[in-house]
């Protein structure tokens, strides 16, 4: 986990709450020295589990590092509704979130010999990555089943859009699944972006 939490981060993370809830979500391996000062009072509202333990650590004793799934898109295997049965934990987060995709995967990959899975070829964010996953799992969905939206753009008024780098998934009307107060935020950060070639 990278130091510090971007508003684009609570708000992924907070979506992810909402999602899964909060009994169900763990932030590990924050930097050392970290202390509930140092995160976002929204996420703790929420009920926001972290340590600064490595995933492995969770438990007193150690988890089971065989019934432990990373999301890796360097695996082999994707991910598949049978897994439920052989996993207890899944492993992802800012690793997936990056753009552009560094592997910092790997260093799990070869730190702790998880067994890996894939969701696709394209980039998720982690909200995505956990909502594809849940559907999976908890839904007994195949990834194939799962109606995404890549690259999709945002528009926020008759002449501005943004294009995101990202897969996403789609609600019934296909428009891509946001956390609640994204599109605010991409608007702010795109007139921010215009106000400041202005200014040069």
């Amino acid at each position: 986990m990278e130091e510090g939490f971007s508003e684009w981060v609570i708000l992924e993370y907070s979506q992810i709450i909402r999602d899964i809830g909060p009994q169900n979500l763990i932030l590990t391996s924050l930097p050392a020295g970290t202390t509930s000062k140092d995160i976002p009072q929204q996420l703790l509202d929420m009920g926001l589990q972290w340590t600064t333990d490595e995933c492995v650590d969770i438990e007193e004793g150690g988890i089971d590092k065989t019934r432990v799934c990373l999301l890796d898109p360097g695996a082999d295997e994707d991910l598949v509704p049978e897994d439920k049965a052989k996993f207890d934990y899944f492993v992802f987060g800012g690793i997936l979130g990056q753009h552009p995709k560094i592997d910092r995967t790997g260093i799990l990959r070869r730190k702790y010999g998880f067994a890996g899975r894939r969701l696709g070829e394209l980039q998720m964010t982690t909200d995505t990555a956990i909502r594809t996953t849940q559907k999976i799992i908890e839904g007994g969905k195949k990834f194939e089943e799962i109606e995404f939206l890549d690259y999709p753009e945002i528009k926020y008024n008759k002449y501005e859009s943004t294009e995101m780098p990202f897969r996403y998934i789609v609600d019934e009307n296909g428009n891509p699944i946001l956390p609640e107060g994204m599109l605010e935020l991409i608007k702010h950060d795109a007139e921010q972006s215009i106000d400041d070639l202005l200014l040069e």
